[in-house]
Order: C-alpha cells, then structure tokens, then sequence
C-alpha cells in the first residue's frame, strides 16, 4: 500500500484529535467516491463526443437521458 501525506492547519489537526473518528479510513473513502466520479464525468463526456461525431445527439439530449434514467427508478 503506497503512503500519502496531507498537511493541515494545526488548529484543524487539534480538532480531528478531539473526534473519535478513523480519519486514514474516511479519507481513503473520500478518494474512491471521488475517483468513481470523475471516472463517470469522463465517460459520459466520451460518449457525447462519440455520439456528437456520429450525428446522433440532439439539443438536450443529456437532460433528457438524466431524466429519463431518474424517472426508471
């Protein structure tokens, strides 16, 4: 496992210390959920752009898909 260090104010260090909280494991939650969110930017982005190229996307076609994928749940 590869090590990263992050340095804080040393106010907000005092304060993480006053909390009962497994910070390596938050941030380490925090980095996923943020990687996975971006991994979906780019591949939706991708898409457009494929389906741009292929003549196939129309004004409002990214709102109308949200919608649609909300309104299936």
């Amino acid at each position: 496992m590869a090590i990263v260090t992050v340095r804080v104010p040393d106010e907000l260090k005092l304060k993480m210390k006053e909390l009962n909280i497994n910070w390596s494991e938050e941030i380490r939650e925090f980095i996923r959920r943020r990687i996975d969110e971006e991994e979906r930017r780019r591949k939706i982005r991708e898409a457009l752009e494929l389906a741009k190229a292929s003549g196939s996307v129309s004004r409002g076609f990214a709102a109308k898909s949200v919608r649609e994928d909300r309104d299936s749940r």
